[in-house]
Formats: C-alpha cells, structure tokens, sequence
C-alpha cells in the first residue's frame, strides 16, 4: 500500500495530463457502469468519451473526477435540428446530470462526413446550432459541441502539409469550421495507423506505425519531421484547415488504437503491436508531446478502447480493440513483462525531452501507470 500511494503521489507531481479513454459497450458481457468506473479510479484515468447518453453511465460517473464526452448518435441529428427538439433532448438528456456528472462535451454524431449520406451530413451544422442555443439557454454553454471524423474526410494527408479536405464537402465543412471557431471547440480525428499499415504493409514501416526507432520521413515542404504517422495525420488535419482559413482550431484525436487479434487478412493485428502501439502512446502522452507543426500544444488523444466487445460487427479485429477483456483482466500486456525484468531496462521515450529529469519523471510517470494497472487487476482476482 505504501508503495502504491508513493506512485500516485509521483504521478501527481509530475504534472502529467490524462490520457482519455474510449468506453464502448457493445456486449452483453461487460461490467456495470458502477464496476467500470472504479476500475478507471483505479487507474487514474479522468478523461472518458461514450457513444451515447445512456442513463445508468450518466448516473454512475456523478461526483466523481471523470471529465465526460456524451455522444448524439447519428440518426438523431435530422430531429435535433429543429430547435424545440434541440431543447427537450438538452433538457431531458443533459440537464439532469450536470453538475454532478461532469460532461464536459458532447460529441454530435460519429463520422458523418464519412457516411456518404449527404442529406445527414446537411443536417450535421444545423443540429449543432440547435443544441447550442439550447445548452446556452439552459445555463449549460461551458459543454462544448464538435463532432469525430475519420481521415475519410481528408482528400490529401501525405505528406501532411499536402493536407486538404475533400472538395464535395468544402461548403459544409467551412460551416463547421466556422462554428468551431466561434466557440472555441476542437476539431476531433478518428485516427488509426494500423489501417494504413493493414492495406499497405510492404509500402509502410511497421515501425514507424507503432512509434517504434526509425529514420521517419521530412515533409518536403514545411522540413518538418516525422517519427510516427499518427502525429503526421494530425498535422495532415492542422493544414487542410489552413487552407481554408482557419489556423486556430485545436485538433484531438478522439480514437486511436490497435487490434490484438484480426482475421487471417488483417495484417499486423496481433497482440504484441497492439502492446507496442499502447504503450508507446502512453509513454509519449506523458512527455505532453505536440506534433511537429503544433510542438507546443500537448496532442489530446483518447484511446480505444477500455474493454474487448463482443458484439460489434465487422471483422474481428472489431472487437479486438480493448486494454481489458470484460472480466477485468488486461487483453495483453503493455510492458509488464519488462517491468518485473531487469532494472537495466531503459525507460525513457525516444521522443525528446524537456531535460534528464523530465525525462526521468515521465518515465516513472509511465511505469506507475502500469503498476496501477496491474494492482486493479490483481484485486480484483484477489477478491
């Protein structure tokens, strides 16, 4: 117990920010919301995103420390256009929870540029200006308003100054842009390395995909460098919104992750990259890294997901996406191995670093994060 309260006061005067979490629930077997939020207690995880506004979650996380991304599916939008409706939904769906839950956004639809649906993606602007008068009227406008696109809405992302959104969406995505400006919200990327290495894996480095050493590549243009290709897929976003004139947006990345298990056609869907790509993301989530375009504004990344879920279609690597299998029990191992191994083991990032005691403390920052880990783990199989 010393020992665990040591690291947690270690984790604490680091001054390293939270990685956020995606908390999906697409299976009959996973734990209640009450369970789950223990286990992100445990693990001092403070930053969650769900894809809906179930009530029971709502009602579980309230006086609690977690920071809530609330969702609007997208076969709500067309309804939630119409301000009256904008506000019963506000009324009924948010309201009630706030102060005490702390929902501090509201992710509205998933991936609509993305659904070839151009009367849904009509409805994407005109919904959010909805909820907003809404959520303003109702004393709520500190709760920010974006929606999560996949790199789908992009028409060029390499190299990333050759960033550029698709030219069917110019009009509405200038809208959107607009709307974000005006109240200050991030623009959110669903972004996945793995699906590039997956459809091209003699074309592209493996290590360059899971934040491993490697040469990188230089964007011709800007002379900037890049050692990952998720940091450079943000970049890709940064300037496509540049040239439509809007400098001053914040991108998050809202998904990002790694199967441990695919189909036989998935490549690089196996347990040991899925361990790699994690932990090397966690490690440079500590070290506050910005891409190299924005270097000095910490990269907000939210990781999917927290649990395997056995109910998502699509291939298997689908539901092959979590940290934790439903039990509680970690899905693989995200450097345990190495931390029960030899203390010669090098723990620092190969992300620079502000300094040798810096890079000291977000190494530390890193190992207590996986002995938090580990701890939920063991009591839970203790009791």
């Amino acid at each position: 117990m010393l020992l665990h309260l040591a690291l947690l006061f270690l984790l604490f005067i680091s001054g390293a920010t939270s990685l956020g979490i995606n908390y999906g629930q697409i299976g009959n077997n996973l734990p209640p919301p009450d369970k789950v939020l223990d286990m992100l207690t445990a693990l001092r995880i403070t930053k969650v995103r769900i894809y809906d506004t179930n009530p029971q979650v709502l009602s579980a996380f309230a006086n609690s420390k977690v920071d809530l991304i609330v969702t609007i599916e997208n076969q709500m939008l067309a309804e939630l256009t119409n301000p009256q409706q904008a506000l019963q939904w506000v009324t009924a769906r948010i309201k009630p929870y706030v102060p005490a839950t702390r929902i501090t956004e509201i992710a509205v639809g998933n991936e609509v540029f993305s659904e070839n649906d151009m009367t849904l993606v009509e409805t994407l602007v005109p919904a959010m200006l909805s909820i907003h008068a809404a959520l303003t009227q109702l004393g709520l406008s500190f709760i920010k308003l974006s929606t999560p696109s996949s790199l789908a809405v992009l028409e060029e992302s390499y190299p990333p100054s050759a960033g550029s959104f698709k030219p069917e969406i110019t009009g509405i995505m200038t809208q959107f842009l607009e709307f974000l400006s005006r109240t200050k919200a991030p623009f959110w990327i669903n972004a996945y390395p793995y699906f590039a290495y997956k459809d091209d894996p003699n074309g592209i480095p493996l290590e360059y995909v899971l934040f491993n050493p490697n040469p990188g590549m230089v964007d011709p243009f800007t002379r900037l460098h890049y050692d990952n290709m998720l940091y450079a897929q943000a970049d890709a976003v940064y300037f496509a919104m540049a040239k439509m004139g809007f400098e001053g947006i914040e991108v998050r990345i809202s998904e990002t992750g790694w199967p441990s298990k695919g189909d036989p056609n998935e490549n690089g869907a196996t347990i040991q990259n899925a361990a790699n790509y994690n932990r090397n993301l966690l490690r440079r989530q500590m070290a506050n890294e910005g891409t190299p375009m924005r270097p000095n504004v910490r990269l907000e990344i939210y990781l999917f997901a927290l649990f395997n879920e056995n109910l998502k279609p699509g291939p298997t690597s689908e539901r092959n996406y979590g940290l934790y299998q439903p039990d509680g029990t970690m899905a693989y191992n995200v450097g345990l191995s190495s931390f029960k191994g030899t203390s010669s083991i090098s723990l620092t990032s190969s992300a620079p670093t502000k300094g040798g005691i810096m890079g000291y403390y977000q190494s530390l920052v890193y190992w207590m994060f996986v002995y938090l880990m580990t701890y939920q783990v063991f009591m839970r199989r203790r009791f």
